[in-house]
């Protein structure tokens, strides 16, 4: 039986990071993964996604040259080749994250493994000791049992990712984050999308005003968007799918050439033998403390799994915590500054509070809000497109919390994170030295 001081059950996001954090302290360790290392993020979320919709972001940007200077009589974009583009980019990184677990010393074992104890993971009929066990099985599409879905071929973001004809039309379940990240796609595409959301709004957790302004953005470009419509039905003929649906106005249907289920996603709990270790529940998740430690001593859940983040971003820093803690580094989690990203173009992120929580919760607040055109480079290479940077703080000027509208929202998000977790005031921003021109200058403009 191979010994190891830390077993990791998943190879995604927390996993990877735990593998190569602890092998470089010098610790052992072996790393169970039955799919590709990396993960649903790396193999077919995050990674994948960002690299068709920066395909789809140029062919945008050449079509509308004319705004600046610049004339493309004859801009087109060829699927085959975007997707052969998204599979090479997920190679080379998967292959670079092996790379670097092998330089940390880590053992990958490819297959599925078994839970026997804490201290016992089977896996390919080899048994495996440990003295530390990180879990981190990730999540998985949720479709949720509408009547006739078992019928239908529909998509899960998967198969949108590999498709490589182009469909006339899209009806997409569900306006969250995942859902409007392929509307963006293949509405830049020419595709005829339309968005069925439960809620009143899309991208929930956001911002509403902001979420709002997305909205009517795409609603511009020919989105359709079906709000507060509970979806009843689905069924599917020669000539595609019929989406049924209640809303305030009665019971009415939507039909597309093709139907993409997007609703959520909910953790890996089965399959894995994780009932034998008989962890203490929070809800339907797994219960841990600010280390990523259940309720178990050596075994820490970290990621999609203990269902407080589904967000690869946390699942890092909550790998890191684990091993730090295994190793005796003081270090404990925060969950006080997660930056949520929609990676749309324009692209809308938050952190922090939003007015709705601070409402919901009796925090009293006042809001900055700036207009994105502040910012000289902004202006300068976004022609026709405003923005937002809009800021919640309290009395005492704590900024609570930021929520952004415009390109490049992703990049600027991360000094908001650093002042939401820090507990900055608005002036804090004004004692560093930006660049000149960037965006991020809109912060010293607060």
């Amino acid at each position: 039986m191979s010994k190891y001081q830390l077993a990791i059950v998943g190879g995604g996001p927390a996993g990877y990071t735990a593998a190569e954090c602890a092998g470089k302290a010098g610790l052992s360790v072996v790393l169970f993964e039955k799919r590709n290392v990396g993960g649903v993020c790396l193999n077919e979320g995050c990674i994948p996604t960002k690299t068709l919709l920066y395909s789809a972001k140029i062919y945008d940007y050449t079509k509308h040259g004319r705004s600046y200077g610049v004339t493309i009589p004859e801009s087109s974009y060829d699927l085959k080749q975007i997707i052969m583009r998204k599979t090479k980019v997920v190679r080379k990184l998967v292959l670079g994250i092996k790379a670097r677990l092998k330089e940390a010393n880590v053992t990958i074992v490819e297959g599925e493994a078994n839970i026997i104890n804490k201290n016992t993971v089977q896996c390919g009929g080899e048994m495996y000791e440990c003295e530390n066990l990180l879990l981190c099985t990730g999540s998985d599409t949720f479709v949720p049992p509408i009547p006739g879905v078992e019928n239908v071929s529909y998509w899960t973001h998967k198969e949108a990712l590999d498709n490589k004809e182009v469909p006339a039309s899209l009806v997409i379940v569900g306006g969250g984050v995942i859902g409007m990240e392929f509307a963006s796609f293949f509405s830049s595409l020419g595709v005829q999308v339309t968005i069925v959301e439960m809620l009143d709004k899309i991208i929930g957790p956001m911002d509403r005003e902001l979420s709002v302004m997305l909205q009517n953005e795409y609603a511009k470009r020919g989105v359709k968007f079906l709000l507060q419509a509970k979806v009843v039905g689905i069924s599917q003929d020669d000539t595609g799918f019929t989406v049924s649906y209640e809303d305030a106005n009665g019971s009415a249907t939507v039909t597309a050439e093709k139907l993409l289920m997007s609703v959520g996603r909910r953790p890996v709990t089965q399959g894995f033998g994780l009932e034998k270790l008989n962890l203490e529940l929070n809800g339907r998740v797994i219960k841990v403390n600010e280390y990523l430690e259940s309720s178990v001593k050596g075994v820490y859940v970290c990621g999609d799994l203990n269902g407080v983040s589904l967000l690869a971003h946390t699942a890092v820093r909550e790998a890191e915590v684990a091993v730090h803690h295994i190793l005796g580094i003081d270090d404990v989690m925060s969950y006080r500054a997660i930056p949520s990203v929609v990676y749309t173009n324009p692209e809308i992120a938050g952190v922090g509070l939003t007015e709705e929580e601070a409402q919901k919760k009796g925090i009293s607040y006042k809001v900055i809000k700036l207009s994105m055109a502040f910012s000289g480079r902004f202006v300068a290479e976004n022609e026709g497109v405003n923005g937002v940077c809009k800021v919640l703080v309290a009395d005492d000027d704590t900024v609570l919390g930021v929520h952004i509208l415009g390109n490049p929202a992703s990049e600027l998000i991360v000094l908001a994170v650093m002042a939401v977790e820090d507990h900055w005031k608005v002036e804090d921003w004004k004692r560093y030295v930006f660049p000149h021109p960037t965006v991020s200058e809109i912060f010293r403009e607060l």
